[in-house]
């Protein structure tokens, strides 16, 4: 997964093969950008990106801090070159209402935040999604998007859930330009907080 001159939109599209959460990355043409798998089984989480489907090539490596925490922070490594990106930080209980999430860079320095834009789409999804038959289709009408922004609220990313059955397709836009070294950071803390989002439901 090459994290620069991307094609936006990046798709993110989760496989209902397997029991692991795994996805796949594909640019606005097609094309495979890269594969992530989240490791099961795992006090803490583990995850993976590789270059494609064949699983071949490991080339980053997300981390939990520690286990099953609200303020666990998610940290990122070039597995090429050891070099840390930064870390994912979760907002804690503030999550549970509206998530939002802190990226900080490799020097301590929080860089940009993420925050759900609606936090009534969840509110709803939830509460629909408990009536038997109609709950089953919220993933079609009922889908939060959620902003990257920096200090200054400047917007730089957007990423939507979009429409379908059992909510396993992503996609990541980017609104303006952004250094490459912020761009990786940004995306792979989206990839870390697509697998947390669809685990919160």
């Amino acid at each position: 997964m090459n994290l620069k001159n991307l094609n936006y939109p990046l798709d993110f599209k989760f496989k209902i093969t397997t029991l692991a959460s795994d996805f796949n990355i594909t640019d606005r043409h097609g094309n495979d950008v890269g594969y992530v798998r989240q490791k099961m089984f795992k006090l803490k989480e583990d995850v993976i990106v590789f270059s494609d489907e064949s699983k071949s090539q490991e080339l980053y490596r997300i981390r939990a801090d520690r286990w099953l925490d609200f303020n666990a922070s998610y940290s990122m490594t070039d597995i090429s070159t050891q070099k840390s990106f930064g870390r994912l930080a979760r907002k804690g209980m503030r999550s549970i209402w509206k998530s939002r999430y802190n990226i900080i860079d490799e020097h301590e320095t929080p860089r940009f935040q993420i925050n759900e834009d609606n936090a009534w789409i969840k509110i709803w999804d939830n509460l629909i999604g408990e009536i038997p038959i109609i709950g089953m289709f919220t993933g079609y009408f009922l889908n939060p998007s959620y902003t990257v922004k920096d200090s200054a609220g400047k917007e730089y990313f957007r990423l939507k859930k979009m429409p379908s059955l059992i909510g396993r397709r992503f996609q990541l836009d980017r609104l303006i330009d952004i250094d490459d070294e912020d761009e990786a950071l940004v995306i792979l803390s989206f990839l870390m907080m697509v697998l947390l989002e669809r685990a919160r439901g």
